[in-house]
């Protein structure tokens, strides 16, 4: 039986420490190392053993009774959560480490919010319960109230508040304990299935550290955990991860999911097909090449160039979507005597690495430009430029990502027509659904513009990120028909359509009432009494939002919103006042309405009429010479009716 287990936590919660302790035990490694020691296994990476935080999400493998175990140690800072929600994914299990020093923190409540998106059974271990004063029922009550009332302790098995427990969310299994007594066979089995089902979420403790309790956790998580998949069917996959070798070769990590694979076998991908050269299995840094994987394996493999992260491979047709987005953008300063190529290549590398750096080239200030979580991420990056690439970078200061929108529909109108070249094009843009991106529809005849140039049309609309009207910032949360359009046999030639979108486009655009966006965050704070008021007050002060306070014996929660923009600094002044005894959860919660717009677009000063990209403008053609038509004059000049 595969099992991939997953390792998560709050950073210095003791992740690491823990996967050492049962990668050593069940014999994987000769001795156990240490995050402070720079030997951990899982840490290789010199960027992780200097800064002694995991960066990337790594797997260790493990055999235990007849089962072998995946086991994936990721990154606890928040600067890197992406990584960490990407090797969720895939996993069968999670285990949530959490300390009983510093208990529920921030980021345990993200980790948690995505687990619960994605679906995957957890398990809780309270580590450091060596140190003086823990209370490890305090801290189990304290799961209990801030992340689920279904956290169960495992610790001393089947004892009364374990089975009855299990019985106030079973009454099958109660009515049977009444009638014939305590099964305990029956009661693993209803345990097992319970945890699966993620109807309850097992918790032990120990240190991890000190070996206490680890040993006592691992045969408890084998009992209470399987998996079921199905080699015999057709092969499916998902990828979860991409790497580049020393030689520049593109490793592709995948979790088989059903079915096998064969190196030289040939693997769909939507309507394309590749070959897979090579099958390696990582355990930590180093691998071994196997002929063939099967359902339930995670494995890399070369020889395919196509499957970014999230992508499915095989019968399976699906896209995974990821929650944890960037909300800072910064540009990439570089020495004159690197071409700019070869810094935009390398970044290229990096982008299929890490998807939310949504790497961008800009072609008129000719600049590179990265999406980011965080500074940290920025310092990592320069690390990792340096040490692969041998060239040194560094990065502007990290601006907000805001975004455009619109709040009436419209209809826009493009045509392009200098001297032999013709395309009209005719859209309806309407506002759509906060945070739902870009959609299209297309309602245009064939008998006015063909198959073929409709598809051009909805191409160019998806091809890239448009720009809006206000700061230039991307386009969002509109829908977008094609009404009508129009081509003309002999002139329209390549590019034709895309110059007579964009100006629909924007044409359209400058009619409508255009809305600034501003990436929030969902919050959750936890204080004593004493600093409620204190916390109301910034919140206030940052232009956010909140519901009730909750009372919790002595402390107080808050949730609510808050713009990025005005919080993202705030953790270091909220550790200062709460002298590192309060709780602060941010979770990207999407966009909404700029709450200073115009001090944003005087501070962007986007001129729209000077964008080399983008022009509002008609072109027609009168006497064998094109000339330009006003987007306020453009409607009444269009050839289609």
């Amino acid at each position: 039986m595969h099992k991939t287990i997953g390792i998560l936590a709050h950073v210095d919660a003791g992740k690491t420490t823990f996967s050492e302790q049962i990668l050593y035990h069940t014999k994987t490694i000769r001795q156990r190392g240490r995050v402070d020691h720079q030997d951990a296994f899982l840490d290789s990476h010199s960027i992780e053993k200097n800064r002694g935080i995991t960066v990337f999400a790594d797997q260790g493998i493990f055999t235990y009774n007849d089962s072998t175990y995946y086991v994936i140690d990721t990154p606890g800072h928040v600067d890197f959560s992406p990584e960490m929600e990407r090797a969720i994914q895939v996993m069968d299990y999670a285990i949530i480490i959490i300390s009983a020093v510093d208990g529920v923190e921030g980021h345990t409540e993200t980790v948690w919010q995505l687990l619960r998106k994605h679906q995957v059974p957890t398990f809780f271990f309270i580590n450091k319960t060596d140190y003086e004063g823990i209370d490890v029922v305090k801290v189990l009550a304290e799961i209990r109230a801030n992340l689920s009332e279904d956290v169960c302790n495992m610790t001393n098995g089947f004892n009364e508040e374990l089975i009855e427990f299990i019985a106030e969310r079973d009454e099958a299994l109660l009515e049977q304990f009444m009638d014939t007594g305590f099964d305990e066979e029956l009661w693993k089995l209803a345990f097992k299935r319970m945890i699966k089902e993620n109807q309850i979420f097992a918790c032990a403790n120990g240190s991890a550290l000190k070996d206490i309790g680890v040993t006592q956790f691992l045969e408890k998580l084998d009992w209470l955990t399987e998996t079921t998949y199905a080699p015999e069917d057709d092969f499916a996959a998902q990828v979860y991860k991409i790497r580049h070798d020393e030689s520049g070769n593109r490793i592709t990590f995948l979790k088989l999911l059903n079915g096998s694979l064969k190196v030289r076998d040939e693997v769909t991908l939507g309507k394309l097909t590749e070959k897979i050269t090579q099958i390696r299995v990582y355990n930590g840094s180093k691998y071994k090449t196997v002929e063939q994987a099967f359902a339930g394996e995670l494995v890399a493999v070369t020889g395919l160039s196509i499957p970014s992260i999230g992508d499915s491979i095989g019968t399976l047709a699906q896209k995974t979507t990821f929650d944890m987005i960037p909300t800072l953008k910064s540009k990439v300063i570089f020495d004159p005597s690197v071409h700019v190529k070869e810094v935009l290549r390398c970044f290229r590398l990096l982008d299929a690495e890490d998807p939310s750096l949504r790497v961008y080239w800009d072609e008129h200030f000719q600049e590179i430009h990265v999406h980011v979580m965080g500074v940290i991420q920025l310092e990592v990056l320069e690390q990792i430029v340096q040490e692969r690439f041998h060239f040194s970078v560094s990065f502007g200061e990290p601006r907000i990502l805001y975004k455009e929108t619109i709040d009436t529909t419209v209809k826009g109108y493009g045509h392009f027509e200098p001297l032999k070249h013709y395309a009209e094009v005719h859209l309806l843009i309407e506002p759509a659904e906060r945070d739902s991106g870009i959609s299209l529809d297309n309602v245009c005849h064939a008998n006015d513009l063909s198959i073929g140039n409709q598809n051009l049309v909805l191409h160019h609309l998806l091809e890239r990120e448009h720009h809006g009207l206000l700061t230039g910032s991307s386009l969002t949360d509109v829908k977008i028909t094609l009404l009508t359009g129009r081509g003309h046999n002999e002139h329209t030639h390549g590019g034709d359509f895309r110059e007579a979108t964009y100006r629909a486009l924007r044409q359209g655009l400058e009619k409508t009432k255009n809305v600034l966006l501003e990436p929030f965050y969902d919050f959750k704070i936890k204080v004593d009494m004493n600093h409620i008021g204190r916390v109301l007050s910034d919140i206030q002060q940052a232009h956010g939002t909140f519901n009730s306070p909750e009372n919790i014996g002595e402390q107080v929660i808050v949730k609510g919103r808050v713009p990025v923009a005005t919080f993202m600094h705030y953790s270091t002044t909220f550790a200062s006042f709460t002298q590192g005894k309060g709780t602060l959860s941010l979770l990207y919660g999407g966009y909404d309405r700029c709450h200073n717009k115009e001090e944003v677009i005087e501070k962007v000063s986007y001129n729209k009429e000077a964008d080399p990209e983008y022009t509002s403008t008609s072109i027609f053609c009168a006497k064998g010479k094109g000339y330009k038509v006003p987007w306020n004059e453009a409607e009444e000049a269009m050839h289609c009716l």
